[in-house]
């Protein structure tokens, strides 16, 4: 296997949960040939969030190895409703709503995937000139067995809880949509795997190649616990304003962020490697979530707008944590930071500011100040060690008298 396919595929493996048959696909990539990639979306509301960009991210890489991307709206599926991982029948959407929402999912997809190389079908194109006997048609190749099969639809029917025939029909037109697309290769949620192995098995059943699926996992929404969802107030919209989206970001837990690194961030593998060493070896995690927030902002907001938002958080940040009640001290411009900080009595020694600097916890103007040759410049700061020992210092340029 030479190196770029080997490239390749690190990337495809990337936060990727499972992938069938990767043989198959290691064969295909091989041919040199376009692969048509195709990943499915319902407009079932009309605001993306994270969890949904974690299958966008994904195309993107496929898009940027030279492959053609299908961008699916599931206008006609999304008026049956994805029964997946539900208890009940879930509402039918109207034609209307469900075409609503596709406007707002092609504005949105395009602050990510490039739309000169992105195909975007709807499946009421193929289903929509279904007969009611090419629809029979395509349920009889399944069984009523083979859907229970399905943990959601088997729990509900255990459980003597009602099952819709209609909800039998969705894993069929999910898969028929690979097989009028011709795909090579389907993404989808952990949760779809039975719907994308449905494709698999159709396209077979048709005469057609067998796509290759990968899943993906499903993205933990702020709680860290559940899945990302605008009905459990747990989401990040790509639409929110910088300024949510960054402090958003910066309420995840440090566990939890290098999950978001490795499924939302576009950062090479090296250097998220990199970033968690320098944590483990001292660094402050919370600027290495800045890093974070600072790239989600800027892809969905325009680059700079990271930055700006990074420098309000730290301004309300500030204002919040600082006493009205602080010491004040006058020092020199030129002194060194860890000098200044034993002189004023927040550590013992410069030895002990050393420590402190590495590890990422001293501040000045709500800056971290992690190089030991920092001096101070003329100006007044809040200069903090961790968050307990804080001061406002007067910082002057000192002339010599005559």
């Amino acid at each position: 296997m030479d190196n770029r396919l080997t490239t390749a595929l690190e990337e495809i493996r990337r936060g990727a949960e499972e992938i069938l048959l990767e043989q198959d696909l290691v064969e295909r990539l091989k041919s040199g040939r376009t692969l048509r990639i195709k990943a499915g979306f319902d407009p079932t509301a009309p605001d993306l969030h994270l969890g949904h960009t974690v299958l966008i991210n994904k195309l993107r890489q496929f898009q940027q190895m030279g492959h053609h991307i299908l961008f699916l709206i599931g206008d006609f599926t999304g008026m049956i409703g994805d029964p997946t991982g539900k208890s009940a029948t879930r509402p039918t959407l109207t034609r209307e709503q469900v075409q609503e929402n596709a406007k707002t999912y092609q504005r949105q997809i395009f602050k990510i995937l490039d739309p000169d190389k992105t195909e975007i079908v709807f499946n009421s194109t193929w289903m929509g000139a279904m007969t009611a006997a090419d629809l029979i048609e395509l349920a009889s190749r399944q069984t009523v067995a083979r859907m229970l099969e399905r943990d959601d639809f088997s729990k509900r029917y255990t459980g003597h809880q009602p099952i819709a025939i209609h909800e039998f029909l969705y894993p069929l037109v999910q898969g028929y949509d690979s097989v009028a697309l011709k795909a090579d290769v389907e993404l989808g949620g952990t949760d779809q795997k039975f719907n994308l192995l449905m494709g698999r098995e159709l396209q077979k059943q048709y005469g057609q190649p067998q796509q290759t699926v990968i899943t993906m996992p499903l993205l933990e929404g702020l709680d860290g616990v559940q899945k990302m969802s605008k009905s459990l107030g747990n989401y990040i919209g790509i639409e929110e304003v910088p300024d949510e989206q960054f402090g958003k970001l910066m309420k995840i837990s440090d566990e939890l962020m290098w999950r978001y690194f490795d499924l939302l961030s576009f950062r090479p593998l090296v250097e998220i490697k990199k970033l968690r060493a320098e944590m483990q070896a001292g660094r402050n995690p919370r600027d290495i979530k800045f890093e974070l927030a600072m790239e989600i902002v800027d892809r969905f907001h325009g680059v700079g707008s990271g930055a700006e938002a990074r420098e309000r958080f730290i301004a309300r940040f500030a204002k919040s944590e600082i006493p009205d009640d602080l010491p004040e001290h006058d020092l020199p411009a030129g002194l060194g930071v860890a000098q200044a900080l034993k002189e004023i009595g927040m550590v013992a020694s410069t030895s002990e500011a050393f420590r402190h600097m590495k590890a990422g916890a001293v501040r000045l103007g709500g800056e971290v100040v992690d190089d030991k040759g920092a001096v101070l410049e003329a100006g007044e700061f809040i200069i903090q060690v961790g968050k307990r020992r804080i001061a406002k210092i007067n910082v002057t340029n000192v002339t010599s008298g005559a």
